[in-house]
């Protein structure tokens, strides 16, 4: 796997390099800005968040149905897995037969400013270690959720030990369940 932020033609490049080589690329598309055809089509998942989201397909994600409509959008432009980060309320993932929403935690946030990136990192760790979509989802769910309540971004990263602390403590709590009304 590589991950990059999407930065303009050193990411291009590198994610053609990755797909000669068969790598598979994760990007999250931050800061915001269009990114073309050419890059998605080498994209295998991508993390936008809102505001990413609504710059790369037009629609505006406020609920099941427009995530599912701005998934569509990027999955035809050659994107193999979606995954909208969508704060407390959790993360949507839209891929080959998957269309579902992972439900975030309600915490009390003081700085968003390194959610994303603590979202992605710990995705993509959870994934390198063998978790399902669904498992890894979840953990980096958490591993967010905890950054959100810290001020500052490399401070705000949690340890493995406090992902997995948190996600003990939130067994048999209800996760933020999200809104089809929103």
């Amino acid at each position: 796997m590589f991950s990059a932020r999407a930065d303009g033609s050193t990411v291009q490049a590198t994610a053609a390099l990755a797909a000669r080589a068969g790598v598979r690329v994760i990007l999250n598309p931050a800061p915001a800005r269009p990114l073309p055809d050419k890059l998605l089509k080498r994209v295998s998942l991508l993390t936008p968040n809102e505001t990413e989201a609504e710059l790369l397909t037009g629609v505006k994600v406020r609920n099941a149905q427009t995530a599912a409509c701005a998934a569509g959008k990027l999955l035809a432009k050659g994107v193999e897995t979606v995954i909208f980060t969508l704060g407390a309320l959790g993360a949507f993932v839209a891929g080959a037969g998957v269309r579902q929403f992972v439900p975030g935690f309600k915490v009390k946030p003081a700085d968003t400013t390194a959610a994303g990136d603590i979202f992605s990192g710990t995705l993509i760790v959870a994934l390198g270690e063998g978790r399902t979509l669904n498992d890894a989802v979840r953990f980096a769910n958490a591993a967010a959720a905890i950054s959100v309540t810290r001020m500052g971004a490399q401070p705000s990263a949690p340890t493995r030990k406090e992902i997995d602390q948190f996600l003990r403590r939130q067994s048999g709590r209800e996760a933020t369940s999200y809104s089809k009304n929103r």
